[in-house]
């Protein structure tokens, strides 16, 4: 894969190795899950830098949605819409109240849920059901953070909306949990939620406070690596992660975060899984024998 790196004075620049020229869904799992990572690492720059890393990586069309700090972008090329929510921002009041604010409220489908992620939803979603409702083409839901947040409850709120294309899939990146245990057996969407061995955010709000995560769990270990753990394996990971990050003086609690991080473990799970199906492998399929709920406690 050849990068593409998209600089603007005073930023990191991005590095995108992903392709959405095709349908998404012929695509392998794990060429998916980068494609959707990228889209939601774009999706925190400005609006005229997203449009550029977009082009560069098949999505000509690209449409800002932004209603009193909730933002999502909407990708789109002749085969595929994809929208990518924004994360949080430090900067942003809006995004840090919606952070916080955990109190849980009646969800608009089932269940209840985390009142500040439903208002950030509830300011975008008016203005993204008006552009999906004509929408012809598969749509996938992606986000990293509060935007995995807000991209859950924005699928689940398409699935049960006049909109004529339900959600293909969701796509979540360091996502904390969003609603409570019948929220979550309510909304069946084919998640996918990637977490990054000690990225804090995946455990909060905490279960005592009545909610779980949902969806498909894809575990980075300490590496960076996909593994298939149960929870003392996954404990003992995490404690190892940590303590290789504090002989350096790093707590990886929130560097494990980073989206940044997420994309260059799958950058390196895709060359992984090219070598292997050059090799005469299979594709990586992910485990589906353990659906979030019960959520194992952190």
């Amino acid at each position: 894969m050849q990068p593409k790196v998209i600089r603007d004075a005073g930023e990191r620049p991005l590095v995108l190795f992903s392709d959405s020229s095709g349908i998404v869904a012929d695509k392998t799992f794990l060429q998916r899950s980068l494609l959707f990572a990228e889209l939601a690492m774009i999706a925190y720059n400005d609006e005229a830098e997203v449009t550029r890393a977009a082009a560069e990586i098949g999505f000509p069309d690209v449409t800002f949605f932004n209603n009193r700090g909730a933002q999502a972008f909407r990708f789109r090329n002749r085969h595929n819409s994809v929208i990518a929510c924004r994360g949080t921002e430090p900067n942003e009041w809006t995004d840090i109240r919606a952070d916080v604010d955990a109190v849980s409220v009646l969800a608009e489908t089932a269940g209840k849920v985390h009142r500040g992620f439903k208002r950030e939803v509830d300011n975008l979603w008016p203005m993204l059901e008006t552009s999906l409702m004509n929408n012809k083409q598969p749509v996938y839901f992606a986000g990293h953070s509060l935007g995995g947040a807000m991209a859950k409850i924005c699928a689940s709120r398409c699935l049960l909306s006049h909109i004529s294309t339900n959600p293909q899939q969701l796509f979540t990146y360091g996502s904390p949990r969003v609603g409570n245990r019948s929220y979550v057996k309510f909304v069946t969407i084919d998640h996918y939620r990637f977490v990054n061995n000690n990225d804090v955010v995946t455990r909060v709000p905490p279960i005592w406070l009545g909610y779980q995560h949902s969806g498909y769990e894809i575990y980075f270990n300490r590496n960076g690596d996909i593994k298939q753990y149960g929870y003392l394996m996954k404990r003992r990971d995490r404690w190892r992660g940590f303590l290789k990050e504090l002989v350096r003086w790093k707590v990886d609690h929130i560097g494990d975060h980073s989206i940044h991080r997420y994309c260059e473990n799958l950058v390196k799970a895709v060359l992984a899984e090219k070598e292997s199906i050059a090799a005469g492998g299979e594709p990586y399929t992910p485990c589906k024998l353990t659906i979030a709920p019960p959520d194992a406690p952190h």
